[in-house]
């Protein structure tokens, strides 16, 4: 018998939810996200967790394929309602967890087939999904899936980093490439799509110049600073639009955040968001058609006393809250 099953989960609206912390305290068992039931154990799923530990595409410090789990243990204290957005995200829609896909660590182009055919499958029903890396790379073959679906996405990317790099050593599939794959391969509204976060040194001034090329309006972590969470919103909401306005894919490399609120990452740079700063700007996405989102480049063997998880867990708790109060009512 499955041990969560000894004690009820706290349900509404006929979803099946979290267990019960009163009842079974937050260390044990479940080992799902934010210990919710496992999509096998309910007959479908709004929203569904797909962890993807895969990291083969790193170019600095590895780790990342250890990120899903090291999240979901961070997000056990996770609690059913969130006063900032007063919404019940695990009452007002279905979310499950698959657990983890196993894709091939040595073979980049067999791996990415794998995700994007596995989130395909997640998607049959209706779901969406929201996955947990895995490295970056990863971000392409979720965009080739829910293009085929929805035509072309505005992509939010929050990161330190542009990722619309064309190679590393010959190399055109890798956490630094994403985003440049997918403009060329026509999957992304060039007109709504937009890096928030962007920090540090680049190789050079034309990094800027091809990335606004392929369809990308920049904010920069400093634009925090001079401008205010505020603005940012506001400007993040002009260039995304509505949800008339087409769907919106959310792609978050932890590494948005400065090294002292997620040290536990692949390519630390200095000078990133506060973790307030993050999560109040996800809440900035209500009434958008976010189809899908990941949270990406934790790597858990950088990560003293899980600041990286929790961080990370609480982006994806601000996610499936924005995705609850989005719900046609």
């Amino acid at each position: 018998m499955n041990p969560a099953d000894e004690v009820p989960r706290t349900r509404e609206d006929g979803n099946v939810g979290q267990v019960d912390a009163t009842r079974k305290p937050r260390f044990a068992e479940p080992t799902t996200f934010a210990r919710l039931p496992r999509l096998d154990e309910v007959s479908r799923a709004d929203v569904t967790i797909l962890g993807v530990p895969f990291d083969s595409g790193v170019s600095y410090r590895p780790g990342a394929r250890f990120g899903p789990n090291h999240i979901r243990a961070a997000s056990k204290l996770l609690r059913p309602y969130h006063p900032g957005l007063d919404v019940q995200p695990f009452a007002a829609q279905q979310v499950a967890d698959f657990g983890d896909i196993g894709v091939n660590p040595f073979d980049i182009s067999d791996a990415l087939a794998a995700i994007q055919s596995a989130v395909t499958d997640l998607r049959r029903d209706g779901s969406k999904v929201l996955t947990l890396g895995g490295d970056h790379t990863i971000a392409l073959p979720l965009l080739r899936a829910l293009h085929r679906d929805h035509g072309k996405i505005a992509v939010l990317h929050f990161d330190a980093h542009l990722d619309t790099w064309d190679t590393y050593f010959g190399a055109h599939y890798t956490h630094g490439t994403p985003f440049r794959r997918a403009s060329e391969e026509g999957l992304i509204d060039m007109e709504r799509s937009q890096h928030i976060g962007i920090r540090g040194p680049l190789y050079s001034k034309k990094d800027l110049e091809d990335d606004d090329v392929l369809g990308f309006q920049i904010v920069r972590s400093d634009d925090y600073q001079t401008d205010g969470v505020s603005s940012i919103i506001d400007r993040m909401r002009r260039r995304l639009g509505t949800s008339s306005d087409g769907p919106v894919y959310v792609s978050i490399d932890i590494d948005v955040l400065d090294p002292a609120y997620a040290p536990g990452t692949g390519t630390p740079e200095a000078g990133g968001l506060t973790s307030r700063e993050l999560l109040h700007t996800l809440r900035g996405l209500t009434d958008m058609n976010i189809i899908g989102a990941d949270i990406v480049e934790v790597a858990p063997a950088y990560d003293h006393a899980e600041i990286t998880g929790i961080a990370a867990a609480h982006v994806a708790y601000e996610l499936l809250s924005v995705l609850a109060l989005n719900r046609p009512r």
